[in-house]
């Protein structure tokens, strides 16, 4: 059986997995981005994946509550396509807990993940003794004392591990440990981070490019530092005086191999502008801002211009997703003078109207 063994106490040594980094060649560096993803595939998009405590190995009560609600946490908080987790007393995994866990040595808590059908899980009991003292999970107490281990959050951890995570990699002094959830040493109460219960903005931005994302709307992790395409098409080039175009723009991740399943992913719900300037100036002027289109992913916005005109779409880097901005080509729209019709409509270019 594969599992997962981790030290908890930053006493203790451990030796680590080794991983399957994505991102060692993609660009994408591994230290402050996303976690990396463990070997063998993903569960499906959304699987629903229900669990069951193992036979002779059921968690105390307490526990059982803090394992259900990482699971609501992880299902919670993906941010993505990802598995989604639920008890259920018929359910195809297993959770056990207890002096039979096969978590190595120095691990308080462990996983087998198989996808995609199944999985499981295993914490040690309270009490368990270590080189470094007794594991003491502070759902046991009413009053949690510094040392213990949040259940809810290591939990959390190893269902982020099923679904693929393996352990983020931290700057050297661990300043943005807060950015994952999925860590090789968890932390003891009362430590920054010791009883998180969402995932990390770098764990989200790895089920994102494993499961990809929610909707087009969805906002991208800014653990990520996506490249976005935007290009805008006229439905006239060529009008009369008076006349109008409408100008569609159409927002999309740049397609490269590194950004695995969001690559070519149309970006709908943002704020992008239609700008406008006489051939050959150098200063844009914004009309307005574009509406959303019928397509997924398209801005739509109709103008009236009074001379030839070039316009550009405008997408600015937005300050709360790892998505950067971009400006479209420039489509340039001619406005001709109207000429009345001769005898025999011959060399009609641009009829009044």
């Amino acid at each position: 059986m594969t599992t997962s063994i981790r030290a908890r106490h930053p006493l203790v040594l451990t030796l680590v997995a080794a991983l399957v980094a994505v991102f060692g060649s993609s660009g994408l560096a591994l230290a402050h981005g996303p976690d990396p993803f463990l070997s063998g595939a993903p569960f499906g998009q959304n699987q629903d994946l229900r669990f069951r405590w193992r036979s002779g190995a059921e968690p105390a009560a307490t526990i059982k509550s803090a394992i259900r609600a990482a699971a609501s946490d992880a299902t919670a908080t993906r941010a993505s396509k990802a598995a989604t987790f639920v008890y259920d007393a018929a359910g195809g995994s297993q959770i056990g807990y207890g002096v039979g866990a096969p978590c190595g040595v120095n691990g308080i808590a462990c996983f087998t993940r198989d996808a995609p059908n199944g999985f499981t899980i295993w914490l040690r009991e309270q009490g368990h003794v270590f080189d470094w003292g007794s594991l003491k999970w502070c759902q046991t107490y009413a009053a949690p004392p510094n040392g213990c281990y949040d259940a809810e959050t290591i939990s959390l951890d190893e269902f982020g591990h099923v679904e693929g995570l393996g352990h983020h990699v931290n700057y050297s002094g661990d300043s943005d440990y807060l950015d994952s959830v999925v860590q090789t040493y968890s932390r003891t109460k009362p430590n920054a981070g010791w009883n998180m219960h969402t995932f990390g903005r770098c764990d989200s931005a790895t089920l994102q490019l494993r499961y990809d994302m929610t909707s087009a709307s969805a906002k991208y992790s800014t653990c990520l530092d996506l490249a976005t395409v935007l290009t805008v098409t006229a439905s006239a080039t060529t009008i009369v005086v008076g006349g109008s175009t409408t100008l569609t723009a159409t927002l999309k991740v740049v397609d490269l191999d590194p950004y695995l399943l969001l690559g070519g992913n149309p970006v709908a719900g943002r704020t992008v502008t239609l700008q406008h300037r006489a051939p050959g100036a150098s200063t844009w002027t914004s009309v307005g801002t574009m509406t959303g289109g019928s397509t997924t992913g398209t801005y739509v916005l109709t103008h009236r211009p009074g001379n030839t005109t070039e316009y550009r779409a405008v997408f600015n880097t937005p300050s709360n997703e790892g998505i950067n901005g971009d400006s479209s080509p420039v489509v340039k729209v001619t406005v001709a003078a109207c000429s009345a019709s001769p005898v025999g409509g011959v060399g009609i270019a641009a009829p009044c109207v």
